[in-house]
């Protein structure tokens, strides 16, 4: 049997937190807690689930889970976050997994994400793939907004695991407005470094598209009433990236995380 080290980052996730340590019991040899400072129960939690856990001041999700990486006891490293959980599909494939021999370096698996008290099935979100298995000498987490698992080599082959990893995202619309407010945040400041100056005619197109595409081609119709509020927000994110590009051009990078 291969061994799994499981690495989770956190900062006051005591809600989400037993769920997706509860998913994990049975299925991987270690569980490794990068923590950022949370002042709830979160380490606690972590602790009595019998989680290894590490502090470390926040540098980004990309630095945080690179470092939970490094740390991690095995070679296999299986990348969670606090408010996702295996589903019962997912752990078979993985102890199915663990029983053979591997094929890639790098897994990638189908995330479903329920938004408001439903399963989104459409929208752009779903099957969402996201690579979380992987040898950790040969991937590294990097990006400063949605962070991906990038192999180290070009060429290398990335593999599918059966089951879904279960996505409980925010829990009102508030707290989907909060969060795009942080991401956008975060995409202008990466578009800037990047060296990006143009953005009022990008605005203009960009943000009807990805409403278009959420709503209409991605089939967010289907979605009902959930469609709807994802498209609109999809195409207020684009309007406030650009907007918020916008100003840092203005200000010369003023205002821009360190």
């Amino acid at each position: 049997m291969i061994p799994i080290s499981a690495c989770l980052i956190t900062l006051n996730e005591e809600h989400n937190l037993p769920r997706a340590l509860a998913s994990l019991q049975g299925i991987v040899e270690e569980i490794l807690v990068v923590d950022s400072g949370s002042t709830d129960r979160t380490v606690e939690i972590a602790r009595a689930a019998g989680a290894r856990v590490l502090s470390r001041a926040w540098s980004g999700y990309a630095e945080q889970k690179n470092y939970a990486a490094e740390q991690a006891t095995h070679e296999w490293v299986l990348s969670l976050d606090a408010d996702e959980e295996l589903s019962t599909a997912l752990q078979g494939a993985l102890l199915k997994w663990k029983a053979g021999e591997p094929s890639a370096v790098v897994y990638e698996v189908s995330r479903r994400t329920w938004y408001l008290g439903a399963w989104i099935r459409h929208s752009g979100w779903y099957p969402d793939y996201q690579r979380r298995l992987f040898r950790r000498d040969a991937a590294r987490f990097a990006g400063l907004v949605h962070e991906s698992l990038q192999p180290a080599q070009a060429n290398a082959r990335v593999g599918r695991l059966a089951g879904d990893l279960l996505h409980y995202t925010v829990r009102s619309f508030a707290e989907h407005e909060a969060n795009v407010e942080h991401y956008t945040t975060l995409a202008a400041e990466q578009l800037y470094r990047a060296g990006r100056r143009k953005w009022r005619g990008a605005m203009r197109v960009a943000a009807p598209w990805a409403w278009l595409r959420s709503y209409v081609l991605q089939g967010g119709f289907l979605d009902g009433a959930r469609g709807a509020m994802i498209a609109r927000m999809a195409a207020r994110g684009v309007r406030l990236k650009f907007a918020k590009l916008g100003r840092l051009i203005e200000q010369g990078g003023r205002g821009a995380s360190a």
